[in-house]
């Protein structure tokens, strides 16, 4: 049960403070202009992503995981996979958000690790599924939710790329 809770816990908190940040910023980037493309897949996004988490622990939870040298891969997965995911919310600042919105007229942000990778906002999600996999045991809900949500990661770096006019 402790496992269950602490991945529950960091699955969970960060998004609260993630989706508040996502809120404001979104407000300011509607008011200055900024425009979101058409068949955003963000609303089946903004339910598998904690679906992902709470699928995790539970299997966690079944499996009664310790805490042993799995769980702490995972968890240092998990960390150095947040610390990538901020690391890309810094560099984009206030045009992060969860949804697709495109500012007119503003270069492509190449700063920070956008430098390196083209989408490590995405890499740092997958980061974060594999190490809550791997803290909580949970190798089936693990596998599952980084390949549905690995799918739709796809098709989002696919909407971003068509709106911001890149390939």
């Amino acid at each position: 049960m402790k496992v269950a809770t602490i991945v529950l816990v960091a699955g969970f908190l960060p998004m609260l403070a993630e989706s508040a940040r996502s809120r404001r910023n979104e407000r300011a980037l509607r008011r200055a202009g900024a425009v979101e493309p058409p068949r955003d897949v963000y609303a089946v996004m903004q339910i598998a992503y904690p679906t992902c988490f709470l699928s995790i622990a539970v299997e966690g939870w079944t499996r009664s995981a310790g805490f042993d040298l799995i769980f702490a891969i995972g968890a240092i997965i998990f960390a150095a996979a947040k610390g990538l995911k901020y690391w890309a919310i810094a560099a984009l600042g206030p045009r992060w958000t969860f949804r697709v919105l495109v500012p007119a007229h503003l270069p492509l942000v190449t700063a920070g690790p956008y430098r390196y990778l083209r989408h490590p906002n995405y890499v740092g999600v997958a980061g974060e599924l594999l190490g809550a996999a791997l803290m909580a045991h949970a190798p089936v809900t693990g596998l599952l939710s980084l390949l549905g949500f690995g799918g739709l990661m796809l098709a989002r770096v696919r909407i971003e790329e068509r709106a911001l006019g890149v390939s």
